[in-house]
C-alpha cells in the first residue's frame, strides 16, 4: 500500500495512492484506520512531504563506497564506524515531491544530492529487539539529502549547510509492502544516470539502528530514520533530479536560485 500527503483544498490531507487515483483519507494511516472522504486524479496531486516526523533521524556515512571515498578526499572523519550513531535533521528543510530544491544565494563551491532509503516508524519504541525494530517499520520513502558541502566545512555544526529551507526532499509517498533492503537506488541528474548502487549494501541496516537509538530514546510513530548514501553527486540551478528506489518509486526536484524562487510563505 501507498500512503501520502497531499494539498486539498488550501490543507494537508492524508491520502491512499492507487494507479490513477489518491483517495483522501480522514487522518493518518499510521496509528489509525482512516475512512475514505474522496478521491481525486493522481495526475492533479499535490505531492506533500509524506509525513512531518516528531523527530528526524539520519545516519552518516553508511556505505562502504562512501566512507572510501570520502577518505580519498582527505575527511578525518570517512571511518567505517564500530556501531550504529545516529545524528538529527530539521524539519524545515522537508519539501516534497516536484517541489524546487532552492540554492541559497551565498552557496558557493560544491552543492550535492544523496540518494537516501528512509525509514517511517509505526509505534512507539523503547528498547527494541531486532525483530520488534523490523516491525515497528511502517513502512518507506526516499530521501535527497542536499548539502552544501562549504557551509559544512565552515560551521561547527550542519546547521544550515544540511537543514536549510528544501535541502531534504522526501517522497512521493510511504509505500508499506516491499523488501526495502533488496531494491536498487538510483540517482540520475536530467535524465542521466550519475549513480545506482544496491540499497541494501550498509554498514548497518535500519533495525541495528533502531535498537541502537531506542536504547536511550523512544521513537515515536511518524519519526523518520534517514539512511545514507553510496555516492553523491552535483547540483545546479536550472538541473532536475530524480531518486528511483525500484519496489518504491522516484522523488524528482528541480534545482533553483533563490533569486528564482522569490518569499517562501
Amino acid at each position: 500500500m501507498r500512503y501520502a500527503r497531499v494539498s486539498a483544498g488550501g490543507r494537508a490531507v492524508w491520502a491512499r495512492v492507487g494507479e490513477e487515483e489518491v483517495e483522501l483519507l480522514s487522518g493518518s494511516p499510521i496509528e489509525t484506520d482512516p475512512e475514505v472522504l474522496g478521491v481525486l486524479p493522481r495526475a492533479d496531486a499535490v505531492w506533500l512531504p509524506p509525513v512531518v516526523p516528531p523527530v528526524f533521524y539520519a545516519v552518516g556515512m553508511n556505505y562502504p563506497r562512501h566512507i572510501e571515498h570520502a577518505a580519498r578526499l582527505g575527511n578525518p572523519a570517512a571511518v567505517v564506524p564500530e556501531r550504529p550513531e545516529v545524528g538529527y535533521r530539521a524539519n524545515n528543510a522537508l519539501t516534497g515531491h516536484r517541489t524546487p530544491i532552492v540554492r541559497p544565494a551565498e552557496v558557493e563551491g560544491r552543492f550535492e544530492a544523496e540518494p537516501e532509503l528512509v525509514a517511517v516508524i509505526g509505534r512507539t519504541l523503547r528498547r527494541a529487539t531486532r525483530d520488534e525494530a523490523r516491525a515497528a517499520v511502517f513502512g518507506w520513502t526516499i530521501g535527497n539529502d542536499v548539502s552544501a558541502r562549504t557551509w559544512q566545512h565552515q560551521d561547527r555544526t550542519f546547521w544550515r549547510s544540511k537543514n536549510s529551507d528544501t535541502f531534504k526532499p522526501m517522497g512521493p509517498w510511504i509505500e508499506t509492502d516491499v523488501d526495502a533492503l533488496a531494491q536498487t537506488t538510483t540517482l540520475r541528474v536530467n535524465g542521466e544516470v550519475r549513480a545506482a548502487f544496491p540499497t541494501g549494501d550498509m554498514v548497518f541496516d535500519p533495525f541495528d539502528y533502531i535498537v541502537e537509538i531506542t536504547r536511550h530514546n523512544t521513537m515515536l510513530p511518524g519519526d523518520v530514520l534517514w539512511m545514507g548514501a553510496e555516492s553523491t553527486c552535483g547540483l545546479a540551478p536550472g538541473d532536475t533530479v530524480e531518486v528511483e528506489i525500484s519496489g518504491i518509486g522516484t522523488l524528482s526536484n528541480p534545482v533553483q536560485r533563490e533569486e528564482e524562487q522569490g518569499n517562501r510563505p
